[in-house]
Parts: structure tokens; C-alpha cells; sequence
């Protein structure tokens, strides 16, 4: 898995790197000479969860091996406005083709972890878990699922790949949530061993008819837009043979009462997009 997100990592660096570079760093060319060597500073102006500490040593190391990272804050911890993230040196080419990227990157990231925080911090006491989604920015999902686990969340299936999960449009395209599951399970047997299949629920009854074929077959239930009172029903049913996740319109005002059903998981896109990201900036230290 390590392996993995770091194949992944340098697959969007390059191309971020590429996109915003073109056939060259032209104000850069243009006035600094090639070889000059350099110190910036990330400067924290924003209080939040920092998050991309890591990420920015390897956009630097990736362009320049050699180049010197000092962190002086870690991914996961409490930033303050004042403080500084990290110091690095390198050649001044480096460190400004890298700046837009490296700040883009912790920006977005530590407004996701930082609200990701402060939905995990609410759940403290319950058994519940805050799961993500696929609601992300295209070519963007990598960083802002590692945004979402610093910030103390759960990740939920990475894409479309690592995970079966069976929707209102499948289940209608397929002609119910029976046929659905047999045929989905089929699948699993015989073309893409080892997939879990996840069922998306819409009322009580289809939660009924998930337990009555899907046990053995499907490991967790979604109960989509239910009321807290109609999740505490259907937990009664399931009675802990499925996981269970509750999904749709859930928020920071009402995440508690959905929590107190003891619903294993709650998925929210809004931890990824509504997120604001916060004010960071790399600054030249002169020497």
C-alpha cells in the first residue's frame, strides 16, 4: 500500500509539475541564474490541522534530490497563525517551480484534515467512524483522501476498482436489489475474487431483503437519506450480521443523533468538498 500511494504520488507531482511548467519556468529563466542556491520558509497564516508536510519534501526531493527539508511541524498536528511549517534549500529554479504546487497542495489538504478533525473530534465517545467518499477533485483524490485519514477520519473505497458497491442506479438498471446482489456476487466468485459488496438501502423493506439473500455475500449495508429513528430500526434487523454506514444529509449539526443509533460508520462528502482551504505561504528568507 505504501508503495502504492508513493507510485501514485509521484505520478501527480510530475504531472502537476508539468502542467503548471510547461517548456519552462519563464520568470524564473528570465532573472535568476541557473545554480543559485536558496532558502524559503513556509509560513503559517491560519490556525487549522496541518496536513502535507510530507507531501511538500517529496515535491521538492522529486525535483531536486539534493535539495534540504527542515520540518518543523508534523501532518496531523495543530497549526497556529505565526508559526512556520518547514524551512527548505535549494536552487532558487527548484524551490520557485515547487512553491505553487507544495502551497496548492497543503492548502487544500490542511482545510480537509482540519474539517475532518472537527467532525472525528464530535464523534468521540461513540462507536461510529467518519468515512469519506469518491466526491473529490479529479487527478486530486490521492492527496485529499490522505487529507481525510491525518485529519483522524476513516477512507472509504479508493475508486470504482477496489470495491463493489451496488447504488440506487445499479439496483434500477439491474431490475432490484436482489438480482443485483446474485449477480454482483457471482461476479466476485468468478471474475474479480476477493471484492467486498456493499448494498445501498432506501427504506426498511430493502434492508429486509439485503438480509434475506445477503448474508454470506454482502458486508455492508448503506442506509441512504434514513431518519436516526429509521437507522435504529434497521439495526434492530441487521442485528450486527452487516456492517452498517449511514449516508446523506448528514452534518455537523445533527452527526451526534445520527451517531447515538450506534451505527457502525457515517459517510460525508462534505469533508472533502466543503472544505475551505487555509492560508499558508512560502516566502524567500534573504541571507
Amino acid at each position: 500500500m505504501i508503495q502504492q500511494f508513493e507510485e501514485k504520488l509521484y505520478h501527480l507531482i510530475t504531472e502537476a509539475l508539468n502542467e503548471d511548467i510547461g517548456n519552462g519556468d519563464h520568470s524564473t529563466l528570465s532573472c535568476i541564474p541557473a545554480g543559485k542556491q536558496g532558502k524559503a520558509v513556509l509560513k503559517i497564516k491560519q490556525n487549522g490541522l496541518l496536513a502535507g508536510i510530507d507531501v511538500a519534501q517529496t515535491i521538492f526531493s522529486t525535483v531536486e534530490a539534493k535539495s534540504m527539508f527542515h520540518a518543523y511541524k508534523q501532518d496531523g498536528e495543530v497549526m497556529t497563525s505565526g508559526e512556520k511549517a518547514f524551512e527548505v534549500e535549494a536552487s532558487i529554479h527548484t524551490i520557485l517551480k515547487c512553491e505553487r504546487l507544495v502551497l496548492n497542495c497543503m492548502q487544500r489538504m490542511s482545510g480537509i484534515a482540519t474539517l475532518t478533525s472537527t467532525y472525528a473530534e464530535k464523534l468521540k465517545g461513540y462507536k461510529t467512524r467518519i468515512l469519506d467518499t469518491r466526491k473529490t477533485t479529479p487527478n486530486f483524490r490521492l492527496l485529499e483522501k490522505e487529507a481525510v485519514r491525518i485529519g483522524g477520519g476513516t477512507n472509504h473505497r479508493f475508486g470504482l476498482y477496489d470495491m463493489i458497491m451496488l447504488k440506487d442506479n445499479h439496483i434500477d438498471f439491474c431490475g432490484g436489489i436482489e438480482p443485483a446482489i446474485e449477480k454482483a456476487y457471482k461476479y466476485t466468485q468468478t471474475e474479480q475474487t476477493g471484492l467486498k459488496i456493499e448494498v445501498e438501502t432506501r427504506t426498511v423493506e430493502d434492508v429486509k431483503k439485503v438480509i434475506a439473500i445477503g448474508k454470506g455475500k454482502v458486508f455492508r449495508i448503506m442506509l441512504d437519506n434514513f431518519t436516526p429513528a429509521q437507522i435504529t430500526e434497521a439495526l434492530q434487523l441487521i442485528q450486527g450480521d452487516f456492517e452498517t454506514e449511514a449516508s446523506g444529509g448528514i452534518n455537523l449539526q445533527n452527526l451526534t443523533s445520527y451517531a447515538a443509533t450506534g451505527v457502525d460508520y457515517i459517510s460525508a462528502g462534505a469533508l472533502i468538498h466543503q472544505a475551505q482551504s487555509l492560508d499558508l505561504s512560502l516566502k524567500a528568507v534573504i541571507l
